[in-house]
């Protein structure tokens, strides 16, 4: 992943379907940003009903940042010559959280496990290469609860540290929701827990 231990890189939107041919066969290629396994599976389903004449469906994904988990799928084709060829591409460029769809009409020339390597990774890079690549930061959410007293404390302490704040809840007390980005974390909450009074909880990570 990246340098900065709390960003990395993804694909902002579904990228154009790109279309590598060989020896009459068609590899139309796909790249997804995605989040979960559940939407890989839904994907999945939607592509093959969009090309049912299609032969093979190969994939691969790589979900996660701080823990990765990825799989790969050659759907009926040689063993490694098809996922394993799309999932180089993802980690040649450093992606995660990223499905790649490489759907394979036969032209009825085989190609050979050599041809079929060349062919989905050319997909899968051209998949790629059509998508918006885009940088995230990991922030931790944080609830602040306090009396109105401390308002301008908390204020201009926030403010200090430039922090946004995500939702507020005023009622008999106020309530903050921030978002602080990871590597920041830790010296803005030490300041924050010098306020006597504040009352502060991590709520999650958020990618």
């Amino acid at each position: 992943m990246m340098n900065d231990s709390d960003q990395y890189k993804t694909i902002k939107e579904q990228s154009p379907p790109v279309l590598f041919k060989d020896k009459g066969s068609k590899f139309f290629g796909y790249a997804f940003p995605v989040s979960n396994q559940d939407e890989v599976k839904h994907i999945i389903k939607n592509l093959k009903k969009e090309h049912h004449a299609a032969r093979h469906w190969c994939y691969a994904y790589r979900l996660g940042v701080e823990s990765l988990i990825y799989r790969v799928n050659d759907d009926g084709e040689p063993k490694n010559s098809a996922g394993q060829p799309i999932y180089g591409q993802i980690k040649s460029a450093d992606l995660t959280n990223i499905l790649i769809v490489v759907v394979r009409y036969f032209g009825g020339t085989k190609l050979g496990v050599g041809g079929l390597i060349n062919a989905y990774k050319t997909a899968a890079r051209e998949s790629i290469s059509s998508a918006k690549i885009i940088t995230k930061t990991l922030k931790l959410s944080y609830s602040l609860r306090f009396n109105y007293d401390l308002m301008n404390t908390v204020m201009r302490e926030l403010k200090a540290s430039k922090i946004s704040i995500i939702d507020q809840q005023m009622t008999d007390s106020c309530t903050f929701t921030i978002g602080i980005r990871k590597k920041d974390a830790p010296h803005v909450i030490t300041k924050l827990k010098n306020i006597h009074g504040l009352e502060i909880r991590k709520i999650k990570l958020d990618p």
